[in-house]
């Protein structure tokens, strides 16, 4: 193991440089390849429908943004990307997001689950993400985490975000895990 000041750091410009995907956590990079499998993938897709629909119809739905496969930079030495996040608020569409997202998904791998459940639960809970739910497809099981007091709560189980002042909305999370 080599000794912590030999582990290389790198920053935003690094980053820009590099092929394929990658995640940069306080300087530490992250290989994301290969590509989730497709029940992964088929849950990615099933949480953007679902909040879609749900927020499709609401009097302030332009304010919102769910993204999939988006970098959120949060500092020049960590970016992130998230599984789903949904953002409110005025977002450059000509840039990555920038600004903390409300509510971030992030569906277990086999190798992303301890950096879900550790490395990424820290960090969105110290950025302020209001809502994070950690996705288990193989259990077809969700954890609920809502920030409170800027410490996550395990809630037993959350139908309703409240997304931003006037913006409630409920999923039906049944409808994830169907094929």
């Amino acid at each position: 193991m080599l000794p912590l000041e030999q582990i290389p750091s790198y920053s935003y410009k690094d980053y820009q440089q590099w092929q394929g995907d990658w995640e940069l956590i306080r300087g530490y990079a992250y290989a994301m390849s290969p590509s989730p499998f497709t029940k992964h993938q088929l849950a990615v897709t099933n949480f953007l429908f679902a909040f879609s629909d749900r927020i499709k119809g609401k009097q302030n739905q332009s304010q919102f943004k769910i993204l999939a496969g988006t970098d959120w930079i949060i500092d020049e030495q960590t970016i992130v990307r998230p599984d789903v996040m949904i953002a409110c608020g005025n977002i450059n569409l000509n840039d990555h997001l920038r600004i903390p997202p409300v509510l971030i998904v992030e569906i277990f791998s086999d190798s992303t689950k301890m950096k879900d459940r550790n490395t990424k639960f820290k960090l969105y809970e110290q950025c302020g993400v209001k809502y994070y739910l950690m996705a288990d497809p193989d259990k077809t099981s969700i954890e609920f985490f809502q920030l409170v007091n800027n410490q996550y709560q395990e809630q037993a189980r959350i139908s309703s975000f409240l997304l931003s002042q006037g913006c409630e909305v409920e999923i039906a999370f049944g409808e994830v895990w169907t094929d």
